[in-house]
């Protein structure tokens, strides 16, 4: 696969974005523990989305995404703002986002490889 041309990077480029800004657009940085931790996970999701779209099969690189994708789920529980809907919506449904186009990005990275996917 060419550098820069994988387009599940491309949206997980956006959704690092949006999450980052996420807190100022939805109005949570009241909610300091959910504000940082979109601010911190949205850098993080951003920077490694532009990391695998210049390195294109390094399967690493989309695991460290699915992993950030993973934690992004997970952190309205582990860090208590569940409770706070419009932070812990955000984070549910981008934390799916990146997880699960991280792992799709993963199965391209095989084909590219010609090596063969699994069922």
């Amino acid at each position: 696969m060419r550098a820069w041309t994988r387009w599940q990077d491309w949206i997980n480029v956006v959704a690092g974005a949006w999450l980052f800004f996420s807190p100022w657009i939805l109005v949570f940085t009241g909610s300091t523990v959910a504000a940082w931790n979109a601010w911190i996970l949205g850098a993080l999701v951003f920077i490694v989305a532009l990391w695998s779209l210049g390195s294109p099969d390094s399967r690493g690189v989309l695991w460290f995404q699915a992993l950030l994708g993973a934690w992004t789920f997970v952190a309205p529980w582990v860090l208590a703002f569940a409770v706070a809907a419009v932070p812990a919506w955000n984070a549910w449904i981008l934390g799916a986002i990146v997880f699960i186009l991280a792992l799709w990005a993963l199965g391209s990275v095989g084909e590219a490889r010609g090596t063969p996917q699994r069922a």
